[in-house]
Order: structure tokens, then sequence, then C-alpha cells
């Protein structure tokens, strides 16, 4: 079934993110193979981070983590009878703590896309899908290190930003208010080209620039996103009778989402 929206699903940027994240890398790199052949690949690139998630995050991406609990409430295995006591304690424990505080400490794996020279296997192009690890500390700090380094390295830098909350990775006036954002800085170059994306546009097609002087290369995003949406089954995992995760819609955008879903 296709997605109701004609451009990204705000209900995808809850739980389900992760394996949209990971099916639209592979979707892109299916996409734009036949292009870039024979001179150049598309790889996937995994990176496997650590995640110490902050109590919302938690509750919005994993849903299956408990954050906090009430002592009583917390599920245990049945106590063992206790050993026999050897010897008295001289410091007899306090009264048992309140609350239980799991630490969510998880791995995520990030995906990249990598155009490649088929010839040198010379990194040309870095097709970057933020994920909200990326748009919060400390991960944050890293990605714009990382993103610095490939620009400086003459290696080219596509941004692809479908998550309403957290720190944007580029800041302007002019991006105040706007939902998703692509964004392509060019090898050596001191601009970044950039698609605002509202909530109602379609994906734009971008280009995909690689070695002069060979031409760019469009990646049609709006159908890659449609097409993963449609193979995944995505609308038997959504309740679009509830509102979509955060941050909250603003008042335009959420009667436009509750003509447009129904609800």
């Amino acid at each position: 079934m296709p997605s109701r929206s004609p451009g990204m699903d705000p209900y995808l940027e809850g739980h389900l993110w992760p394996d949209v994240h990971q099916a639209l890398a592979n979707k892109i790199r299916q996409q734009l193979t036949p292009r870039l052949k024979p001179r150049y690949v598309a790889r996937l690139a995994v990176y496997v981070v650590e995640d110490v998630l902050p109590e919302a995050e938690a509750g919005l991406m994993y849903p299956d983590v408990e954050v906090l609990a009430a002592r009583g409430d917390v599920l245990r295995e049945p106590t063992p009878a206790p050993p026999p006591v050897i010897e008295a304690t001289a410091y007899p424990p306090d009264a048992p703590a309140p609350l239980i505080i799991p630490l969510p400490n998880l791995e995520v794996r990030l995906v990249t896309v990598e155009i490649r020279d088929a010839d040198f296997n010379q990194l040309v192009t870095s097709i970057e899908i933020l994920s909200p690890i990326n748009k919060r500390e400390p991960r944050l700090t890293h990605y714009l290190h990382k993103r610095s380094r490939l620009h400086r390295a003459g290696v080219h830098v596509l941004e692809i930003d479908l998550l309403r909350r957290g720190t944007r990775t580029l800041s302007h006036s002019r991006l105040s208010g706007v939902s998703y954002i692509v964004s392509l800085i060019r090898a050596h170059s001191d601009i970044a080209e950039v698609w605002p994306i509202r909530l109602q546009d379609r994906l734009p097609t971008v280009p995909i620039p690689l070695r002069d002087p060979d031409p760019d290369v469009p990646l049609a995003l709006s159908p890659a996103l449609a097409a993963i949406y449609d193979e995944a089954a995505y609308e038997l995992s959504v309740d679009y009778s509830q509102p979509p995760p955060p941050p909250v819609l603003s008042a335009e955008d959420a009667a436009w989402l509750k003509a447009l879903v129904g609800a």
C-alpha cells in the first residue's frame, strides 16, 4: 500500500526510523547503481556506535526500553531462599531504593551510501542519512567533525535530514520552521546547496556530484521513499488515529495532516 503522504511521512520518525534509515540507504544504492556504472560504484558503509539515550528518546525510538520504573512495578525473577546467615552484619542495610533506573546504552547502526571510484576505490561522494543520534550531543559534534574532514579531503557530501526533532546541522534564518532538509556540500566549495522541505512537499530530485568532467547524476528521493514504504508495509505498523511522533506540529501542518489521514 502506498504512503498517504506525498513526501516524508512524519509517522515514520518514531520507532520505525531505524528500519526506514537502512531501507532508504539500500534503495538509494539500487537507484544510483545503473547511473554510476562503469566508472563508479555505490557501497553501503555501516557504522555501529553506542547511544546513551535520553529518557524521551528511548520511549520514542525504542519503546521496549523502560527508562524509569517504580521499584514495585519492576518484574523480577522469583527470589531464591537466602543462604544461612554465618555472621551478623555490623551495619544493616537501609531500606531499598524506591526507584530503579536502567541505563539504556544501545548499539545503533548508522548506514552511509558511499560513491567510490571503481578503479581505485577512492571515496568521491558520501550520502549521509541523518538519524536522531546525529542530531544531539555527543554524536552531533562527532558528525560535524566527520563532515568537515570529508570536505577538506575533497569529498562531496549530500545530507538527507528527514527528522523534525533534534539540532539542525545547518543553521540559517530561512530554515526556521522547515520540516525537512536536504543539503549538498560540493568538494572544495564554500557554499551549501539546500532544499528546504515542508511537510506537504514531495521530496526533491537532487544531484549527486562525481569527479570532473563527469556530470552529476540525479537521485529521486520521493520515489525511493514511496518504494520502501510499500515494500515494508509500514501502514501496518502505524496508527494514523494518533498524533505523529514529536515535536508537535504547527497548527497549519496539524490541520493538513488530519485532513490527509482522515483522523
